[in-house]
């Protein structure tokens, strides 16, 4: 079946518009509810080797099993998250569909999971292709009604592909249903001095965004561990870093 871009847009609109109505007459659409979908995106391309790939997979299930992060799945009004995997290079590929977080014990099953997955690699840097993937195919899935959606970009490049629209349209799209796009560009390489501008300019979009840089690949579990941080509770990043810097841990929110 060939997916039409136009008619998966007017359901989301749609669902949106009837979760509006109904919560507005103090009816819950959905049977559960949590404080935030997060997609996690992770790049897998040709720049990607094996060591590394290592190092972002075990870099995401160490944070999901870290106490902070666990403090700020649990702690949140509804007590919970959903999240996905997915990654992507010449094309985007869902590796974990949505999965409820709601205890330490479902943390660490989904942390299992990801250091499970095999790899899947690929030549090009395609990150617009893979928003295309989370608005048309992702976003639209959420099986829970989440009261904040964010897309967790990370990646060690800039976008190489020859795309068909320009990544800032998808990602205002995205931006414009409510979505928060983050960044986690990986400092390492030829683009590192322009990379975190880069993302700050095409990637990062919405209410609370953020980019927060790796230094390197081998600095990626602590990155990741403290943007989760900030995306499951909510808090603002500026007051997260600050609270950081303080206790000594070397943030580098921005």
């Amino acid at each position: 079946m060939i997916f039409d871009r136009d008619w998966a847009r007017s359901i989301l609109v749609l669902a949106l518009v009837v979760v509006a109505t109904l919560a507005a007459a103090g009816v819950t659409p959905f049977r559960e509810e949590v404080d935030t979908a997060l997609v996690i995106s992770v790049d897998v391309s040709n720049s990607v080797d094996e060591r590394r790939y290592e190092l972002q997979m075990e870099g995401i299930a160490t944070a999901l099993e870290d106490e902070e992060v666990i403090s700020a799945i649990t702690n949140g009004p509804q007590g919970g998250i959903v999240l996905s995997v997915m990654t992507w290079a010449d094309r985007p590929r869902v590796a974990i569909p949505w999965v409820k977080i709601k205890s330490r014990e479902e943390a660490a099953e989904v942390a299992a999971r990801v250091r499970a997955l095999p790899r899947h690699t690929g030549e090009f840097t395609c990150l617009a292709k893979m928003l295309r993937n989370v608005s048309d195919k992702v976003v639209t899935q959420i099986p829970v009604k989440a009261y904040r959606i964010v897309v967790d970009v990370s990646g060690d490049g800039s976008d190489n592909c020859n795309n068909r629209e320009p990544i800032e349209a998808i990602r205002d799209e995205l931006v414009d249903w409510g979505v928060t796009v983050n960044g986690l560009p990986i400092l390492e390489g030829g683009e590192k001095e322009t990379l975190e501008e880069w993302y700050k300019t095409h990637v990062k979009g919405g209410i609370g965004s953020f980019v927060l840089p790796a230094n390197g690949f081998e600095d990626f579990e602590r990155a990741i561990r403290q943007k989760f941080v900030i995306e499951m509770s909510g808090i603002d990043p500026s007051i997260y870093h600050r609270r950081a810097m303080l206790a000594g841990d070397q943030a580098t929110t921005r």
